[in-house]
């Protein structure tokens, strides 16, 4: 398009750190910006006289706000240029500020230029735009009559139901194209009269009933196709769902509650499917169907996976648990027993592994919490044996996956106090050789 100069905007390119290329690069980029605001206001001129004000006021703006920018650099340059002998740094900041705000100036210029000159040429367009609609819906009102017939031979084979998306099509279509043409003529009459923005709209508005009109028409056709497939392929779907439901029955872990709900599914699925000879909706059943063998499926196999890998028993889980506060209990009586004789390593430990007992009894819940601070104590005495901790009882672990993670972090909040209660065996041990009996503090061992 001519008078237009349209370009990428460029990415922020690194500085050299030489002052005098650098200041050359500024003065480079101060002339190419001033030029660039020149060619961006003969592209104003050019624009306002084929567009409305409205469509150029984004460039009239930007122009506006680059020339102050421009003046900015400008004013910059007469700095760097006054700057004393022993101000290099600051000079250097100068210049390199010259050059973002001018590489900025460029690029919302060219950003309003491109926008701009789009805008241009689907103006310049328009009498063939317009012409384009008028032949399109002339194509597209050829083929209402036989869309029309096509929506009598649907219902006349199928449910109501099925025809819900299309049965209106014909006449939304018909309804669609006159208000394109109409569009059409608004855009010729404004544009004509030198209204331009108001052309555009009117424009806009035609070639997007087109659109519409052409969908409309075009899902009459596709729901025929559709239909006509789904028919063809739902006994086959049948059959294999009856066969995969026999097959389920005889399975074992058909009485599992998921699995029991996946096959009460697909049978409904399967009697819910019409007498032969009566309309249907082939496209819905199908779907319904195959949505229910794929439900069953996996069922089946998460089933199959929790008769090949049984829940852990509860009782494992409360053990687990209950081993863990009664090594942290031993941990911490031997530790609270010997205060300024344990070193850090084991008091580390040991927060590590409380903090993991925290972590558990978070992540099972209320009842964990109290299984927690009751357990605190239950396992004072001997240690030994899996007496319960008072509120152990009651916690509840649903799935293999829960069960497993509950046992990992008890093992380790029990590993963990485990190690803690070693080292600080080895402080106490270490103080008692050297025979002393004073401790040498948290932090003192060597």
């Amino acid at each position: 398009m001519a008078g237009f100069w349209v370009r990428r905007p460029r990415g922020a390119r690194e500085l050299d750190v030489d002052d005098a290329e650098l200041a050359k690069r500024a003065g480079l980029a101060l002339v190419a910006a001033d030029e660039r605001l020149r060619v961006a206001a003969e592209e104003l001129s050019f624009a306002e006289a084929e567009l409305a004000d409205a469509a150029t006021q984004r460039l009239r703006e930007s122009l506006v706000a680059s020339r102050g920018v421009l003046s900015d650099a400008f004013r910059l340059q007469r700095l760097a240029h006054g700057a004393t002998a022993g101000a290099a740094g600051e000079v250097r900041a100068h210049y390199a500020r010259i050059v973002e705000l001018c590489e900025g100036i460029e690029g919302a210029l060219d950003a309003q230029s491109f926008a701009l000159a789009e805008r241009i040429a689907r103006a310049r367009r328009a009498p063939e735009i317009i012409d384009g609609i008028r032949g399109d819906a002339a194509r597209l009102r050829a083929r209402i009559p036989h869309a029309r017939s096509t929506v009598e031979r649907l219902a006349a084979r199928y449910a109501r139901e099925a025809l819900v998306d299309v049965e209106t099509s014909p006449a939304e279509a018909e309804q669609l194209l006159d208000l394109a043409e109409h569009s059409a003529g608004v855009a010729e009459r404004r544009r004509a009269a030198g209204r331009l923005e108001q052309g555009d709209v009117a424009l806009e508005a035609s070639v997007a009933s087109i659109r519409r009109a052409a969908a409309l028409l075009d899902a009459v056709e596709d729901l025929e196709v559709e239909a006509l497939r789904a028919e063809a392929t739902l006994a086959l779907v049948v059959e294999e769902a009856r066969g995969d439901l026999a097959a389920a029955l005889s399975e074992p872990v058909s009485r599992d509650v998921a699995t029991a709900t996946a096959i009460a599914d697909l049978q409904a699925a399967l009697a819910a499917l019409p007498a032969v000879g009566v309309n249907t909706d082939p496209v819905a059943h199908l779907a319904r169907v195959r949505a229910a063998r794929a439900a069953l499926d996996v069922a089946l196999e998460a089933a199959r996976e929790r008769a090949t890998h049984p829940l852990p028993p509860v009782v494992h889980v409360h053990r687990a648990i209950q081993d863990a506060d009664r090594q942290l209990d031993i941990a911490r009586d031997a530790i609270a027993g010997h205060p300024g004789w344990v070193g850090a390593e084991a008091m580390a430990l040991l927060a590590q592994s409380e903090h993991l007992r925290i972590d558990l009894g978070h992540y099972l819940g209320s009842s964990a919490a109290a299984a927690m601070s009751g357990g605190s104590g239950a396992a004072r005495g001997n240690g030994s044996g899996p007496s319960a901790a008072p509120g152990t009882a009651t916690i509840t672990v649903t799935d293999l996956a829960h069960r497993e993670r509950v046992i990992a972090m008890a093992q380790r909040a029990a590993s963990l106090a485990t190690e803690s209660l070693l080292l600080a065996r080895r402080d106490i041990d270490a103080i008692r050789s050297q025979g002393s009996g004073e401790p040498r503090g948290i932090l003192g061992r060597r």
